[in-house]
């Protein structure tokens, strides 16, 4: 028997490819007749990156950048040279979980260390880019990014415009001359876990700014001025992007990596699963188990464990989601092809101690579910 085993990372406990392995742990308490198969995924956010290598065996590179405040801070990205494919985590680069509480600025935040992680791409010689995009501390509609390609963002007196979201309401002008031509020749996907538009009140600024620090003025204020690069940018390029599904990712980088890059947008962990060879994986499995920290009905909007139900119910595989936690709304899940769902705690316990035990309790829980689905079975 054949145990898919594909979650993705339990936040602040596990990475994905160590969820795997205590997945994996578990089932082969069951003796050998029961073959485990790993495939730890991600849905863009934060932890894709050791999703992307672990599944291609690409090499891990690392460069100095800008943090997400302009400071100097070490980064990875990976490069598959075979297919001359880079792969770029922006949160590796401009990521909240980067920054204290207290250093979270929506207003002056940057992309910029992204641009350098690109520009080190087309340096080693990249023809095809998966960048993802979750995870960001930034609000600045991919701006900084540009500007570390080579585009300028002039102020009305034909100045640079400051890092940081804020800024772009002072815009006036793009100069794209500089932007690197070998862009050109680069293919891009970006990995996007929400559908939100870049403005309005489900666009970045509304539903991401608070938790990077925005006030409801600040949130305004943002909105505002992502307002006027939106303006700016179809004057320039005689395109119009905001309303684009997915616009609205990390703080409107989904908006200028379509605008800028050409970038295809699409569900983060459909693009991690082609390049893991799920289905091929798949084909053969009679259980899959994934998982992730919290399971609820937000998970819908393109989390990893509905996205890897929806595929294997397309295929009559059974799927068993281990969550740390089942919040309200995850229900829901049964409708997108979750079989059963099990929250890992064994009895009462705090967050500090179930961060602790992860490892074991998904080992436990995950025992458990295939010693109840090979006992329907027989």
């Amino acid at each position: 028997m054949k145990i898919l085993i594909c979650p993705d990372s339990f936040k602040d406990a596990l990475p994905a490819a160590a969820a795997a392995r205590a997945i994996a742990c578990g089932i082969r308490r069951l003796g050998e007749a029961i073959e485990p198969i790993e495939c730890p995924l991600a849905d863009g956010g934060e932890g894709s990156l050791d999703a992307l290598l672990a599944a291609t065996g690409a090499e891990r590179r690392t460069a100095t950048v800008q943090d997400a405040l302009g400071r100097p801070a070490r980064a990875d990205w990976g490069w598959l040279p075979e297919r001359r494919t880079a792969f770029v985590e922006l949160a590796e680069a401009s990521g909240i979980q980067a920054l204290a509480p207290a250093e979270r600025t929506a207003l002056h935040s940057t992309t910029h260390g992204v641009g350098e992680l690109i520009r080190a791409a087309l340096d080693a010689g990249a023809e095809r880019l998966l960048l993802t995009l979750g995870g960001s501390a930034t609000n600045d509609g991919g701006a900084g990014m540009l500007a570390a390609l080579g585009a300028r963002l002039l102020d009305g007196n034909g100045g640079d415009l400051p890092p940081g979201g804020a800024a772009l309401a002072e815009l006036a002008e793009l100069d794209l001359s500089g932007l690197d031509p070998r862009l050109a020749d680069l293919r891009v996907e970006a990995a996007v876990d929400v559908d939100n538009p870049l403005l309005g009140a489900r666009g970045a600024s509304a539903v991401f700014g608070p938790q990077k620090g925005a006030t409801p003025e600040e949130v305004a204020r943002l909105d505002a001025a992502l307002a006027r690069f939106a303006d700016v940018t179809a004057a320039a390029l005689g395109e119009e992007h905001r309303e684009l599904p997915g616009a609205g990712a990390a703080g409107g980088m989904g908006f200028a990596a379509r605008a800028f890059l050409g970038a295809e947008l699409r569900p983060g962990i459909e693009l991690i699963m082609a390049q893991a060879g799920f289905e091929a994986l798949l084909a053969e499995a009679d259980l899959v188990i994934t998982g992730e920290g919290q399971l609820d009905g937000q998970s819908l909007a393109g989390k990893t464990p509905i996205g890897v139900a929806r595929a294997a119910h397309a295929r009559g595989v059974p799927v068993a989601v281990l969550a740390g936690r089942l919040a309200p709304g995850w229900q829901a899940a049964y409708a997108e092809g979750v079989t059963a769902a099990f929250a890992l705690a064994d009895g009462p316990m705090g967050l500090e101690e179930a961060l602790a035990r992860c490892a074991e309790l998904l080992a436990d829980r995950a025992e458990s579910t295939l010693r109840l689905f090979t006992a329907a079975g027989s």
